[in-house]
Order: structure tokens, then sequence, then C-alpha cells
């Protein structure tokens, strides 16, 4: 796809992509490049468990940005969450563990990545991906729906077979599916509504 054609809404457009800790997150890579490819700019939020899959050199080589991870570091910005939040135009994160839909349902501001999420006004989607007993658990659930009603889009997941050798419910959705809702996304917010889910 040419990075100028006029139906491509990510041409342009800065996306802030969270890495959380799934093994999933080795596909992050992969859909920063794609991202690039359709023109986007792109910085990333690597969680602590999330470098335990992919590592901040792979992305930053990927998105040619600085890949943020501490909410402590030295920053460009004071505030940086509040920075990256200004930045971008739509948040996405892709894979999104358990742990971190509980973190951003309950409105938990404790590392660099909930922190910006909790700061955001812009469209926020997530993508979750889990195992299958985790996804279909009440408290996931509860969770999602929490995020739903907070106008929060969620993207999957699939059904598949999963990194525990199991096959299920909980498989990061399909890439180009998550390209298509951040591009459903960012023209919705364009129109001036906001869609809670795809």
């Amino acid at each position: 796809m040419a990075k100028n054609n006029k139906s491509n809404s990510i041409a342009g457009k800065n996306i802030l992509l969270g890495v959380t800790g799934s093994i999933a997150a080795y596909k992050a890579p992969e859909l920063v490049r794609l991202f690039i490819y359709g023109g986007a700019n792109v910085k990333c939020i690597l969680t602590a468990n999330g470098s335990r899959f992919v590592t901040s050199l792979t992305l930053e080589t990927v998105s040619k940005n600085k890949v943020f991870t501490d909410m402590f570091e030295e920053f460009e910005h004071s505030i940086e969450h509040i920075a990256l939040s200004d930045w971008a135009d739509i948040a996405l994160i892709a894979p999104a563990s358990a742990d971190t839909i509980a973190k951003i349902a309950s409105g938990r501001a404790e590392d660099l990545l909930s922190s910006t999420v909790l700061s955001m006004n812009k469209p926020m989607l997530v993508a979750p991906a889990m195992n299958e007993r985790m996804w279909a658990n009440p408290a996931t659930a509860y969770n999602v729906e929490k995020l739903r009603s907070y106008g929060y889009s969620i993207v999957g997941p699939g059904c598949g077979e999963l990194a525990c050798g199991t096959s299920g419910m909980g498989r990061l959705a399909n890439l180009e599916e998550i390209i298509q809702a951040v591009k459903n996304n960012l023209t919705i917010f364009k129109s001036g509504v906001r869609a809670s889910t795809l």
C-alpha cells in the first residue's frame, strides 16, 4: 500500500503502541513494521514483563524511535506520560495481557503504560492475548466490559492454537484486523463519534 494513498487513514498518524507481557509480544515488531509501511509514525511503550518477550532494541530498530520502558528514567519531557498522550493520535495495547487489562480497568497508574493510558483523551484500542482459561475467567470478562464502558475498543481475541499447547479463545487478533481497527477508530474519532467496540 502506497504511503500517499488518500484512503490510507493511518498515513501521517502518530500511533502509540503498548507492548505487554504476553508471548504474542513477538508479533509486535511486525505490527510496527506494518504501521510504518502504511505511513504512520510509531512510538512504543514496553512494559517490564513485555521486555521478557521482545527487546527494546528490536522495537527501536523497526520504529526508528526511542522505546519507553521506565516511569522514572531520564526523559526529554519532565512529565513523559502526558507528553506521549499528547503526541499520539491513537493508542493501542497489543498484546494486552490479563494483568494490564486489570490495571487499566481499575484506573491504576503504577507504571509508564498505565499512567499514559490514564491520561489519554484520544481513541484507545486493546488487543487481548492470553491463555483461554484466563480469557474465560469472570474477572477478565468483567474488566473487558469495564473498558468497553469507558469507550475503549476491544480487538479480538481470536480462536486457535495457543502457546501453552492448547487451543481456544485467546490468540492475538490477526495483525491486519488490528490495523483495520486502528483505521476505523481514527475515522470515528475524526467524525466526533466514539465507538466502544468494533
